[in-house]
Parts: C-alpha cells; structure tokens; sequence
C-alpha cells in the first residue's frame, strides 16, 4: 500500500521524468506522458494495447515459456513480470476481456509498485500505472504506455538500445 504523497506535484507532472523516446512496442509517447505523467484517473482507450506490436512481439518468446518483464515507461524499472503461475494464452485471454493487461499479485514488482487506497495503482517514482479492480483476487488493470519502458542501465541512468538493461 502507498500513500497520496507518491503522487505529488514533481519537476514533470507526478514523474520527475517525462517518458523515454523509444518506447517498446510502438506505443505512443504523447500518450504515454499524458497517461503517466499528468493524469490521475483515465486511461489508454480501452484495447489500445492491442493495436500495438505487443502480441506480435511477445507471442513468440511466450511460446518458449519466457516471462515478459514490463518497466515504467519513464524510469525504466521493472513493474511487473508475466505470466508467472499462468500461460501467456491466459494471461492475454484475461487481459482481451477486460481491455487492458490485466496482472495479478504474484506478476507485480513491489519493491517499484504502490496501490493507493482507491485502488490506483503506480510506481514508487510517481507514473500512474492503472488501477486494481479485484474480481476474486487482486488484479491490476493497467496501461500498456505506462508499462512500455526500456530496462534502464543503472550506471548510465540511460536505456539500452536493445532492451536488455543491466538489471
């Protein structure tokens, strides 16, 4: 659980970054920095994530039993990891009903993520993710332009040009 303080005013926005250049998967960066950065209760149109390269991209690398790992598409650190207890096919059957990637607790990063008491969702630097919206069990809604970062190079502070960061 975090609180409301994640979420104050910084040097950009909530973030005291706006997003990278280069974000995976084609996602939009205007949207992306309006999604993260100046919002705090909408979200990427329903279905966006996929309009974008993300199945055509990750399909293959599921099929081999492969985790995705997602990171803040303005710090570049990892947020969440999936499918982890479930097949890639769930994890994107779930996500196609609800509209967003839908990630459950064992798929959460939580040393970078917060859930706020209403349910908003977002990252220990400030980027609003989505939301929890529980069914049974927890399960966080969240916007594929918040997740869409590149892996951060720690001693550069700079992504990687490939993806593959020094994590």
């Amino acid at each position: 659980m975090g609180d409301e303080s994640i979420m104050s005013k910084k040097a950009h926005g909530t973030s005291h970054v706006p997003v990278q250049d280069n974000l995976r998967w084609g996602c939009d960066r205007s949207t992306a920095d309006r999604i993260c950065n100046f919002n705090r209760h909408y979200a990427e149109y329903s279905g966006y994530w996929k309009t974008t390269k993300f199945l055509e991209e990750e399909s293959e690398k599921a099929k081999s039993g492969e985790e995705i790992t997602f990171y803040d598409s303005n710090t570049g650190k990892p947020l969440f990891v999936a499918p982890r207890g479930r097949s890639f096919e769930a994890f994107v059957k779930e996500s196609m009903h609800h509209g967003w990637p839908s990630f459950r607790d064992d798929e959460v990063v939580w040393d970078n993520v917060r859930v706020l008491p209403d349910g908003e969702t977002v990252s220990v630097d400030g980027t609003h993710l989505g939301h929890n919206l529980p069914d049974s069990k927890n399960r966080y809604c969240i916007n594929l332009v918040s997740v869409a970062g590149r892996p951060m190079n720690i001693t550069s502070n700079k992504s990687t040009e490939n993806g593959k960061g020094d994590l």
